[in-house]
């Protein structure tokens, strides 16, 4: 597997017209068709997630939906495990 350039969410070779648009925090990422937010999220350099009630920064965790530290907003729905969602053209994220 080749790795990722940082920033653009595409590998060596990979066509961008196969890639997937969504907006994270209103900016527009490609990533890849089939990734979880979670990994779209840290493949696109976005290190945090979230803040607890004690404002410590938080992310993707354990990447199976048990710890609910990858919470963010998609398409208005608020705390949803990113790592339990696959990217979907045109989504749009919140951390």
């Amino acid at each position: 597997m080749s790795p990722r350039f940082p920033g653009n969410g595409t590998r060596r070779g990979e066509s961008l017209l196969t890639m997937i648009r969504i907006w994270v925090n209103g900016a527009e990422i490609l990533v890849e068709p089939g990734s979880s937010v979670a990994a779209a999220l840290l493949s696109n350099g976005v290190a945090v997630f979230r803040h607890s009630v004690t404002g410590e920064p938080r992310a993707a965790l354990c990447g199976m939906g048990v710890c609910f530290e990858c919470l963010v907003q998609i398409d208005g729905d608020l705390q949803v495990r990113s790592c339990q969602v696959a990217v979907r053209e045109g989504m749009r994220v919140t951390t």
